[in-house]
């Protein structure tokens, strides 16, 4: 996509029918792709949206959430604040809908990437992931909401909830979500356990950021960051085909046995394929791949958050 700042993005993505939910492109339930270009930037935004208990939550969030981006007044100035004010405000109508027409009752989680100007925001609440390849190496820019990671297990118990069995209140696998409003216990006019406030990061786009890669967790479930953008690159040297790289990316979920759902979304930064990178040469003998010590220290820096 091109835009009127001279910043160009390559961007589709493939998404894939199992269980009775639909991921297509562009429209509900999963992913929405859109762009504009603004007097002072250019705006692209990405959102993936992952249902559970019903489409209802993901197709309202998927209508409503970008217009609340787009029509508050501090945008995109303020843009964090508005993105999160966004989240919440979808969560609040959902809610009013859902008091209207029980038949509603349902969840999503929800992500957000958008890029104004050369800054990259991601705002994310749930268990989707998008993951951002600077010269090779996996950049998470976003972290996955489930009931075992310790800060989500301390923000439920002061908000009176409790983990059961790897599950919030013994009834979901995500701590933060959209939508639920059904599920007793878990949201009220005071709060609850279960958050709709997207967690933020943002990050200024260089030369060196090569394209992003946005997942439900179907994809992670079977994908470590580095290992997803090894995988991507490698077919992105191949075809430079975002298009493809993203049917690459859900075909190989699928032959690693994934058991869920399942949506990708690949934007490349760059006209060009990603170049090939030379490790540098040392003067003692190793064993490991430059791309199998990238993995190995992404791990061990998942081990150390």
């Amino acid at each position: 996509m091109a835009c009127g700042g001279g910043h160009e993005f390559n961007v589709n993505g493939v998404c894939y029918q199992k269980q009775n939910f639909l991921f297509p492109l562009c429209l509900p339930i999963a992913v929405k792709v859109r762009w504009r270009c603004l007097n002072i930037s250019c705006f692209f935004t990405c959102q993936v949206f992952d249902g559970h208990g019903g489409k209802h939550a993901a197709d309202f969030a998927c209508c409503h959430l970008p217009k609340f981006i787009v029509e508050d007044e501090d945008f995109p100035r303020d843009i964090e604040r508005v993105v999160a004010s966004a989240f919440l405000q979808t969560d609040t109508a959902f809610a009013e809908a859902c008091s209207l027409d029980a038949a509603l009752a349902s969840g999503t989680t929800a992500l957000a990437a958008l890029v104004v100007g050369r800054l990259l925001v991601v705002a994310n609440a749930g268990d989707c992931r998008a993951v951002l390849c600077r010269r090779g190496k996996a950049i998470e820019m976003s972290r996955d909401h489930k009931p075992l990671c310790i800060k989500e297990m301390k923000r439920i118990e002061a908000s009176g909830g409790y983990i059961y069995d790897g599950y919030l209140n013994g009834q979901l696998n995500v701590t933060r979500a959209l939508g639920d409003w059904h599920m007793e216990g878990m949201k009220g006019g005071d709060g609850g356990p279960l958050s709709a406030e997207p967690e933020l990061k943002s990050t200024k786009l260089t030369e060196e950021d090569e394209f992003l890669i946005i997942g439900c967790d179907g994809i992670w479930d079977v994908f470590r960051s580095q290992n997803a953008v090894d995988f991507a690159r490698r077919r992105l040297q191949e075809h430079n085909d975002p298009a493809l790289c993203s049917k690459d990316l859900v075909d190989e979920a699928l032959k690693r046995k994934s058991g869920d759902n399942l949506a990708a979304v690949v934007v490349c930064f760059q006209h060009q394929p990603p170049p090939n990178l030379v490790a540098p040469r040392s003067r003692v003998q190793r064993s490991f791949s430059a791309e199998g010590l990238r993995e190995l220290q992404s791990f061990l820096d998942s081990l150390a958050n």
